[in-house]
């Protein structure tokens, strides 16, 4: 028995159906039914059967933050896909991601390790790997600085690492992989996601920062190979290109037909922005737009580096150019759908 948490998100969607493609018996964790309707939607962009293979799924009702709901649903488990977590840029969050990736990681150790499961793998963030001093590739060797002026998210990501590695000093093999932005089809109304309605939309502005970008696709064919594998205890990034937000601001424009935008937004903007943003969200209580951390990243160059997985197991990474392809056309392909019921 497979378990997968976070199954109803945009990596445990995509891993779900792979898994069911290679047969597996799986169980998967859920929170609401709504949720599963997202899952059966990112099928639909693989098969006209997917009401049929959701059915195959152990769905399994609980919260990874509460011990008595998990306890049960590591019965009979021999594999862990742990791919929940909160993902948030607003302070305010921070306390309930604290909540959700470390201490909901350290229940879901402490049940594996009771359970006896051979093996975990942890979705992880490049936003815990280490940055690089000199401007040279970051690779899994660059340590992560505790004294840096971290984002929460970022923080609390290096926190479930933690104790992913307690696992694996308890007898349980793990494996971490720590993706850059994953581009993926079926959640377009948050997250990364949200970049494809935008520019669908006329987004006007792009900045010039770098990071590394990755297919959803590619990050779950490596999860699924190094569980298969005899690979214990190790990390590895997964980043197909490193490409600026306007690199890709504009490939997805031009997959969709429309115009690019037009507008680089300097870094002296976003600085102002975000503290405007945040004196309004005080006012209005709401979610600020843009918070000092996300407008940081919108212009800092983080170049990253996947060699190590390709030296451990047969693997290549997708192009960036025909990731957003795809996902355009599911993008626009998801307009004219009728919600699933």
């Amino acid at each position: 028995m497979i378990l997968v948490t976070g199954g109803t998100g945009l990596v445990g969607a995509h891993l779900l159906y792979h898994l069911l493609k290679n047969d597996e018996k799986i169980r998967a964790i859920y929170r609401s039914e709504e949720r599963i309707k997202k899952v059966q939607q990112v099928f639909s962009y693989y098969t006209d059967d997917a009401a049929a293979l959701i059915s195959k799924i152990e769905w399994f009702k609980a919260d990874i933050t509460d011990v008595p709901s998990m306890i049960p649903a590591f019965i009979g488990v021999e594999k862990v896909y742990h791919c929940a977590a909160f993902i948030s840029f607003n302070p305010k969050d921070y306390r309930e991601m604290r909540k959700v990736n470390i201490h909901g990681t350290a229940i879901i150790v402490n049940l594996a390790i009771d359970a006896k499961v051979n093996k975990i793998c942890f979705v992880g963030s490049i936003a815990s790997v280490g940055d690089s001093l000199k401007g040279e590739l970051i690779t899994e060797e660059n340590e992560w600085n505790p004294e840096s002026d971290n984002s929460g998210y970022s923080i609390t990501k290096f926190g479930a690492e933690m104790e992913i590695w307690r696992a694996s000093q308890e007898g349980v093999d793990v494996v971490i992989v720590n993706p850059g932005v994953i581009l993926g089809s079926g959640f377009f109304a948050a997250g990364s996601g949200k970049i494809f309605s935008q520019v669908y939309n006329g987004l006007k502005y792009y900045t010039e920062g770098v990071t590394g970008f990755v297919g959803v696709k590619d990050v779950v064919d490596a999860m699924i190979k190094l569980m298969n594998s005899s690979v214990k205890n190790e990390h590895f990034i997964l980043v197909s290109e490193n490409k600026s937000f306007k690199e890709i601001f504009f490939s997805i424009a031009d997959a969709f037909g429309k115009k690019r935008p037009t507008n680089n937004i300097k870094p002296w903007q976003t600085a102002i922005f975000w503290k405007v943003s945040w004196v309004l969200s005080l006012v209005s209580r709401k979610e600020p737009l843009l918070s000092k951390y996300s407008a940081r990243s919108a212009h800092s160059v983080s170049k990253y580096s996947s060699e190590k997985i390709k030296k451990t197991i047969p693997f290549q990474f997708e192009k960036i150019d025909t990731v957003i392809k795809e996902v355009s056309q599911k993008y626009v392909k998801s307009l004219s759908e009728i919600p699933l019921n």
